[in-house]
C-alpha cells in the first residue's frame, strides 16, 4: 500500500521512538507521536517507503541504532510543534507533553536493556542443559536448536519465545519444554521480562514495577564499582573541574559531596511522587538537597508549565531520609549524559 494511504499519514508527526516488537525477539519498530485533530497526541505506527514506493514498518535489529535515529529526529520537536496552527499556549503544552513522553520511553528502554545485559552476565557460568536432553512438544524437533540457544543465553527462564517458529514454550521441571504456551504480544512481553528477571532469581510473571525496583537495588552496589574505572574517574574529574557535582547517566546519579571520606557516590534516580518517571527535565533547574536520601528527583516541568526544583529522598520502604542541618543544605546544578553510556560502562566491568 502507498505510504499516503496508511493510517495517520496526514497527521503531523511530532516525535518518534522505537518500541520492542514482542512478537519477535530482538526487533524494534519505530512509532510516531502524532498530533490529532482534537489537539491530543497519540502513538501510531511509523512507516517509511521501500524501493517500490510502498509503505513498510521501520524495523531495527538493535536498540542502540534505533535509539540514535530517534534522538536525532527528536532534537527538532519544538520546531515541528511551533509549525502547528494552534495557540502559543497550546504549543508550549504540546511540546512539554511530547518531550515528557519521549523521556519516559527512553528511560524505560535504556534501563531494561541495561537490566537484560546484566541478567545475561549473571548467568554466564550457570550450568547449561545439553541440547539432546531437552524434552520438546510432540512433533517439535525443529524447535531444539532455537530453544537451546535461548537457554544458552538465559538458562533460568521459565518461558521461551522461539521467534523463527512463532511459538512460545513453557518449562515443566529442569528439561521438560513440552508445553506449548499462548503466543501473542502479551506473552512475548512476559518472555522478555522473564529473560531479565530470571538472571536476578526473580520472576517475569510478578508485578513488573516491584520486580524492577528489586533489580535496581541489586544493581546499585555494582554501579558503585564504576567509580573504580579510569574512564569514569576521568569523566568525573572533568565534571568537578567545571563545578558540576551531579552527573545523571541512565537510572543512576554520580553525586559528589565535600568532606572527609565522602567524594563521589552513586545514587538512584527517581520520579516525582505523583507523576510518571518521564516528566520533562528542567535543565536550568537545580537540585536542593535537604536530606541524605539515596534517591534523586531531577528538576522537572509539569505539563501546565510549572517548574519544580529537584530534591533528594528515600523510597517508601527505606523510611524517612536523615535530614541535613539547614547550614548544610546543598543547591546543585546537574548534567544529564547519554543513557546508553551506562550500558556501556557496565559492559566494561569484568564480571565477578
Amino acid at each position: 500500500m502507498l505510504i499516503t494511504k496508511m493510517p495517520g499519514y496526514s497527521k503531523p508527526t511530532i516525535a518518534i521512538y522505537p518500541f520492542m516488537w514482542h512478537q519477535l525477539v530482538g526487533v524494534w519498530i519505530m512509532w510516531a507521536y502524532k498530533f490529532q485533530p482534537d489537539g491530543t497526541l497519540k502513538w501510531m505506527r511509523h512507516y517509511v517507503e521501500d524501493e517500490n514506493g510502498t509503505a513498510k514498518a521501520e524495523r531495527y535489529m538493535n536498540f542502540a541504532e534505533a535509539n540514535a535515529d530517534a534522538k536525532k529526529f527528536n532534537q527538532s520537536i519544538r520546531d515541528r510543534v511551533y509549525a502547528l496552527d494552534v495557540s502559543e499556549e497550546q504549543k508550549v503544552s504540546i511540546s512539554l507533553k511530547a518531550e515528557k513522553a519521549i523521556t519516559a520511553e527512553e528511560r524505560l528502554a535504556s534501563e531494561e536493556q541495561l537490566m537484560l545485559n546484566e541478567s545475561i552476565k549473571r548467568t554466564v557460568d550457570f550450568p547449561k542443559p545439553k541440547r539432546e536432553s531437552l524434552i520438546l512438544p510432540k512433533e517439535g524437533e525443529d524447535y531444539r536448536d532455537d530453544l537451546y540457544q535461548c537457554l544458552t543465553e538465559s538458562p533460568k527462564i521459565e518461558f521461551a519465545r522461539l521467534a523463527s517458529h512463532r511459538i512460545t514454550l513453557r518449562r515443566k521441571g529442569d528439561l521438560d519444554w513440552s508445553t506449548v504456551f499462548y503466543t501473542n504480544e502479551k506473552t512475548g512481553q512476559l518472555c522478555f521480562r522473564e529473560r531479565i528477571a530470571s538472571g536476578f532469581d526473580l520472576s517475569g510473571k510478578a508485578h513488573w514495577g516491584e520486580t524492577k525496583a528489586q533489580i535496581r537495588a541489586l544493581l546499585l552496589p555494582r554501579a558503585n564499582q564504576l567509580l573504580q574505572l579510569t574512564s569514569v574517574q576521568r569523566m568525573l574529574d572533568e565534571a568537578l573541574a567545571k563545578g558540576q557535582h551531579v552527573i545523571v547517566v541512565g537510572s543512576f546519579v554520580f553525586w559528589y559531596e565535600e568532606g572527609k571520606d565522602v567524594g563521589w557516590t552513586v545514587k538512584s534516580i527517581g520520579g516525582a511522587s505523583k507523576s510518571k518517571d518521564g516528566d520533562t527535565i528542567w535543565k536550568e533547574g537545580k537540585i536542593v538537597s535537604k536530606n541524605h536520601g539515596r534517591i534523586v528527583v531531577l528538576p522537572y516541568i509539569k505539563e501546565n508549565g510549572e517548574l519544580v526544583q529537584g530534591h533528594t529522598k528515600n523510597s517508601s520502604k527505606d523510611g524517612k531520609a536523615k535530614p541535613r542541618h539547614p547550614d548544610y543544605y546543598l543547591e546543585l546544578p546537574f548534567e544529564v549524559l547519554d543513557g546508553d553510556l551506562m550500558i556501556g560502562l557496565f559492559g566494561e566491568l569484568p564480571y565477578e
